[in-house]
C-alpha cells in the first residue's frame, strides 16, 4: 500500500477481481454442498426402500459432486491465500456468511453421510440374516440322477 494510503487504480482492480473470483468460487462450493445434500436425501430413501438401481445411480452422481467439490477446494486454496494478503483487516461483506454457510453445509453433509452408511450397514446386516434363514426346498430331496447307474465306459467312435 503507498505512504498516502490510497490503492492505484491497478491494485484496486487486482483486488476487486480476487474478491469477485473468491466469492464465486465459495458460492460455487456452497452450491455443490446443496446438491451434495439432495442426493445424500435421494439415498436415504432408496437404502430405505431398498432400490439398489437408485442407490447405485445415486452413488455414481455423489461420486462426481464429490470430485467437482475437491476441484473448486484445489482452486479456492490459493485464491483464499491471496485473498487474505489483500484483505488483511476485515473481511468485506457477505464473505463471512458465504464462509458459515458453507461451513454450516460441509458438517451436515458429514452427518448425513454418516447417517447413510450407518442405515446402509444395517440394511446389509438386515438383508444377510434374510439370506441365511431361506430354506432351500431342494435341499433334503434326492437328486433325480442319483439312482442312475454311472457309466463304465465310453463309446468314441459314435
Amino acid at each position: 500500500m503507498p505512504p498516502d494510503g490510497h490503492l492505484s487504480k491497478e491494485e484496486l482492480g487486482e483486488r476487486v477481481a480476487v474478491l469477485k473470483r473468491f466469492r464465486e468460487l465459495l458460492v460455487r462450493q456452497r452450491e455443490k454442498f446443496s446438491e451434495y445434500m439432495h442426493v445424500l436425501e435421494h439415498q436415504r430413501t432408496d437404502i430405505e426402500k431398498g432400490d439398489v438401481d437408485a442407490l447405485v445411480a445415486h452413488v455414481d452422481l455423489e461420486q462426481g459432486i464429490v470430485s467437482e467439490i475437491f476441484a473448486v477446494q484445489k482452486v479456492i486454496e490459493p485464491l483464499e491465500d491471496m485473498y487474505r494478503a489483500v484483505y488483511s483487516g476485515s473481511e468485506p461483506d457477505g464473505v463471512a456468511e458465504l464462509r458459515s454457510t458453507l461451513s454450516t453445509l460441509k458438517d451436515e453433509v458429514v452427518v448425513r453421510n454418516t447417517e447413510n452408511r450407518a442405515l446402509l450397514k444395517q440394511r446389509m446386516e438386515m438383508l444377510r440374516h434374510e439370506v441365511i434363514s431361506l430354506k432351500n426346498p431342494y435341499a433334503k430331496r434326492k437328486s433325480v440322477y442319483a439312482s442312475a447307474a454311472e457309466p463304465t465306459a465310453l463309446d468314441i467312435k459314435g
